[in-house]
């Protein structure tokens, strides 16, 4: 599992031209899962979301995570994020989890986060979307497990 994660002023999501999910400050996560994945890694994987600092404290420092400033997260999945890119000119598709296995992972996650995170909003999994965002800082890390 991959989620790449920006931390955003305000963010957004769209599929066919309407907003399907919203948030001011907070975490934007982009959901790659691959093959293997499960439920017990999922919820790991929203833990360290939910912690993991990337908010400055009152000293600047980034100790704080998005549950810390009360902030939003948008979760929208990327199968893109479980590529191998490893070697030659195109990507691979090997590693990335089936839609069939993946949608039940993402749904799990979203309802996870949905119930720890007020501000939670979510893409569509499987649509083809439109993310609008403001990167603040630009802050953006790469979480695997």
């Amino acid at each position: 599992m991959r989620a790449l994660i920006q931390r955003v002023s305000e963010a957004s999501v769209h599929v066919d031209g309407r907003c399907v999910g919203a948030i001011d400050r907070g975490l934007v996560v982009l959901l790659g899962v691959e093959r293997g994945d499960d439920r017990a890694r999922a919820e790991r994987m929203v833990s360290r979301l939910l912690a993991y600092r990337v908010f400055a404290d009152a000293e600047g420092k980034m100790n704080l995570g998005v549950s810390d400033v009360e902030g939003g997260v948008l979760l929208v999945s990327q199968f893109t994020l479980a590529a191998d890119t490893s070697k030659g000119l195109r990507p691979g598709f090997s590693t990335a989890a089936l839609p069939a296995d993946a949608e039940p992972i993402y749904q799990f996650m979203a309802e996870l986060l949905s119930a720890r995170n007020p501000g939670f909003a979510s893409g569509i999994f499987g649509a083809n979307m439109q993310l609008h965002l403001v990167n603040d800082g630009p802050v953006t890390f790469l979480l695997q497990s």
